[in-house]
C-alpha cells in the first residue's frame, strides 16, 4: 500500500492551532496563556469524592445516558437557573466532554449537502464535524468596531443566509474567543427569523457560568420556542476547573434526545463512571458553586486588564468566558499568526491567534489570552508584555 491510495476525509484539517501555540509554549518554556485551561486543582472535596468512588467500586460501565444522580443533579441545576423542567433519563446525556457532544449533535442532524451556520471567529471543532458529516459549513462573521470590541450577531446577514438547505445554526455564547454574550433580544430576534422552518440550533454554552459585571447568560434553554428545536451543550470542565476530566452534557427535547443518543452510543457508549458519581454529589454538597464562579473569574480578567493598561495592547473587558482578547495595531502591522509565534519565542508569552477561528481573511490584529490562572502567572506575562 502506497500513501497515494489514501485519500483523507478531511484534507484541509491539519493540526489544531490550540496544539500548534502549546507545542510551541512548551518548546520555548513560554507561559502559556494560550489554550484554555486552569492552572489551579479542584476543590479538594471535590477530588476526594471521585477517590471515595472508585474505593467503593464505581469502575465499570456507566448508563449510556448518564447515572442517575448526575441526570437528577443537572435536571435541578436546568430548572433552578433557566426556568426549564427537564425529564432526566429522556432528554439529558452526559457526553465524553463538550466536544463529543458538538460531534455528535452535528453528525446526528446534519445530511449531505446540508447547510450549517457558523458565526466568526468560530470554535475550530465545527467545521470538521460539519464536514464528516457531508455538510457545508456556511460562515457569517460577527461584526464590531475598531473603537469597542462589542462582537455580536449581524441579524440582517444572518436572514439573509438562511435557505431552504439550512438545516443547523451553531451558537457559542458566552462566546471563545471574544467573550461576547447573546442579550434576551437576541433569542426574541432569532426565534422570530426561524419560526416556520425546519432549521435546528446547536448552542454551545460551555461558559454558562462566567459571566461579568452583573449580566446573566441567556440560555436557549430560556427561551419555549427555541428550546423546541434546539441542543444545549455544557462542561464540567470549565465550571469545576476540570477540563482533563472531558465530561460534559447535553440538554435537548426528548425526540432529539433520540438521535443524539443513536451516534453517542457509538462514539462512546458511557463517560467515566466514578467522576459521574463525585460530580452529583458535589453539585448536591455545593449548590452555590456555579453562582460564586462569575465574581471568582471576574476578579481574575479585572487584574489581567489591570496589570495590562500601562501596555501598548488596547482591549474592552470580556463580558464572559476566561479569555481576554488584546489588540496589538499600535504595535506592529504584522498578521496575528506571525506575531503570536514572536511573542512565543521573543517575549515568552503565548496566546491564540483570533485568525485560527476564521475561515476568511481577518482585518483586525487581535491575540486571545487565557486568564485562568494564579496571580503569580499572570502578574510574570504582563510583566513581560507590558515591556514592548
Amino acid at each position: 500500500m502506497t500513501d497515494g491510495m489514501l485519500e483523507s476525509k478531511l484534507p484541509s484539517t491539519g493540526t489544531s492551532i490550540f496544539s500548534v501555540m502549546s507545542d510551541l509554549a512548551q518548546d520555548c518554556k513560554a507561559i502559556n496563556l494560550s489554550q484554555g485551561f486552569p492552572s489551579f486543582n479542584p476543590d479538594q472535596e471535590l477530588l476526594d469524592l471521585v477517590d471515595k468512588h472508585i474505593k467503593n467500586g464505581a469502575n465499570q460501565y456507566a448508563p449510556m445516558p448518564g447515572v442517575s444522580p448526575l441526570l437528577d443533579a443537572i435536571a435541578q441545576k436546568v430548572q433552578n437557573l433557566y426556568g426549564r423542567s427537564v425529564e432526566m433519563h429522556n432528554e439529558i446525556t452526559v457526553c465524553n466532554g463538550a466536544t463529543e457532544g458538538i460531534f455528535s449533535t452535528i453528525q446526528a442532524m446534519v445530511r449531505a449537502d446540508d447547510e450549517v451556520i457558523v458565526f466568526d471567529p468560530a470554535y475550530d471543532s465545527y467545521e470538521p464535524c460539519i464536514d464528516l458529516a457531508g455538510g457545508k459549513t456556511i460562515h457569517i462573521p460577527l461584526i464590531t468596531s475598531p473603537e469597542n470590541r462589542d462582537f455580536h450577531i449581524d441579524w440582517e446577514r444572518f436572514k439573509r443566509a438562511i435557505n431552504k438547505r439550512t438545516r443547523l445554526v451553531i451558537f457559542n455564547f458566552p462566546h471563545n474567543p471574544t467573550g461576547a454574550i447573546l442579550s434576551e433580544n437576541d433569542l426574541s430576534i432569532l426565534a422570530e427569523i426561524i419560526r416556520g422552518t425546519n432549521i435546528y440550533l446547536m448552542s454551545d454554552e460551555v461558559y454558562e457560568h462566567i459571566v461579568f459585571d452583573g449580566n446573566v447568560h441567556e440560555s436557549l434553554l430560556k427561551h419555549d420556542e427555541l428550546w423546541e428545536r434546539a441542543f444545549v451543550i455544557s462542561s464540567f470542565g470549565k465550571t469545576y476547573h476540570t477540563t482533563g476530566w472531558k465530561v460534559g452534557y447535553c440538554v435537548a427535547p426528548k425526540l432529539l434526545t433520540t438521535e443524539f443518543r443513536k451516534i453517542h452510543q457509538w462514539v462512546c457508549y458511557s463517560v467515566v463512571t466514578p467522576i459521574q458519581h463525585a460530580i452529583a454529589d458535589y453539585m448536591i454538597l455545593n449548590p452555590n458553586h456555579y453562582s460564586e464562579l462569575p465574581k471568582f473569574y471576574e476578579r481574575k480578567r479585572n487584574y489581567f486588564c489591570d496589570l495590562m493598561a500601562k501596555s501598548r495592547f488596547r482591549y474592552t473587558p470580556a463580558q464572559g468566558t476566561f479569555f481576554q482578547i488584546l489588540d496589538y495595531s499600535e504595535i506592529t502591522n504584522e498578521n496575528d499568526l506571525s506575531y503570536a509565534k514572536q511573542l512565543t519565542q521573543d517575549v515568552g508569552v503565548a496566546s491564540i491567534p483570533v485568525s485560527g477561528f476564521c475561515k476568511e481573511a481577518f482585518d483586525y490584529q487581535l491575540l486571545r489570552f487565557c486568564f485562568a490562572k494564579d496571580d503569580i502567572t499572570l502578574e510574570e506575562a504582563a510583566a513581560r508584555l507590558c515591556q514592548l
